[in-house]
């Protein structure tokens, strides 16, 4: 079966660190662009961080810059987001998303199922 499956969210206390997985499944995850979004309740989804599909160009939102990396393994076959210094406003449920493309645009081919991030103390 074709699909992005995430791991890692949960809850951390302010400051703290967590590192979300978005790993492929039955296809190569390396020829596609890897967006990481997230959600707040009664909000748009918004993209947070991209990676490119070959040269590993990255993208970051302003909100984010700094404290969030977005990496790739292709021997897993998974993109990672590593964050630190977490703020409660990050909150949210956080998404990975594939497209066939050098970097991130719409529509994606594949989106993970999402996984909750809670950072409260």
């Amino acid at each position: 079966q074709l699909q992005l499956v995430e791991s890692g969210g949960g809850l951390v206390q302010p400051g703290g660190s967590l590192r979300l997985s978005c790993a492929g499944s039955g296809f190569t995850l390396e020829y596609y662009a890897t967006g990481w979004f997230r959600q707040v309740p009664g909000q748009e989804r918004e993209i947070i961080a991209c990676i490119s599909s070959n040269d590993g160009s990255t993208y970051y939102t302003d909100s984010v810059k700094g404290r969030f990396t977005i990496s790739r393994d292709n021997a897993e076959n998974t993109v990672y987001l590593q964050m630190i210094s977490l703020k409660p406003e990050d909150t949210a449920v956080y998404y990975c998303a594939a497209v066939k493309n050098y970097f991130c645009s719409g529509p994606y081919d594949y989106w993970g199922q999402g996984t909750q991030v809670t950072v409260s103390s």
